[in-house]
């Protein structure tokens, strides 16, 4: 499970998913990527379920990157509280993510078993995601 060592802040707002990913959204490591097309918040479970998914397929061959970390921490208050009593505690933490913004990169294998894996991996997440390759080129 993915999460900060320590923050500043035990507790954040919620704040607001507009636009689009300026940063991270080109593939930089590896030669294919998992790109999202809408924003949302992806929790430390579904990073870790996605990464699971493309590493069993890809039998441990190639290298995986997740380009995403879980920062954000999200509360909840208990059930039939009432309200008040100040800000719930932490439940679990999530990665705030704009559309474009590439999520998990692959390297290592062929492009078919690249994108089934990637496929598998899309599956675990609450978004809709696409498949990109490294354009020539880029360094």
């Amino acid at each position: 499970m993915l999460m900060p060592k320590r923050v500043k802040y035990r507790r954040v707002h919620r704040g607001r998913m507009t636009g689009k990913a300026l940063r991270g959204n080109k593939v930089t490591y590896g030669e294919y990527g998992l790109q999202a097309t809408e924003p949302a918040w992806i929790t430390s479970n579904q990073i870790e379920a996605a990464r699971v998914a493309m590493t069993r397929y890809c039998k441990r061959f190639g290298k995986v990157w997740i380009k995403i970390f879980p920062d954000k921490p999200i509360t909840a208050r208990p059930a039939e509280t009432r309200m008040g009593k100040g800000k719930g505690n932490v439940e679990y933490w999530v990665a705030v993510v704009k559309p474009g913004r590439v999520m998990f990169e692959l390297a290592g294998v062929d492009e078919e078993t690249a994108r089934e894996a990637m496929r598998l991996a899309a599956n675990k997440l609450p978004i809709k995601c696409k498949f990109i390759k490294k354009e020539e080129g880029e360094q």
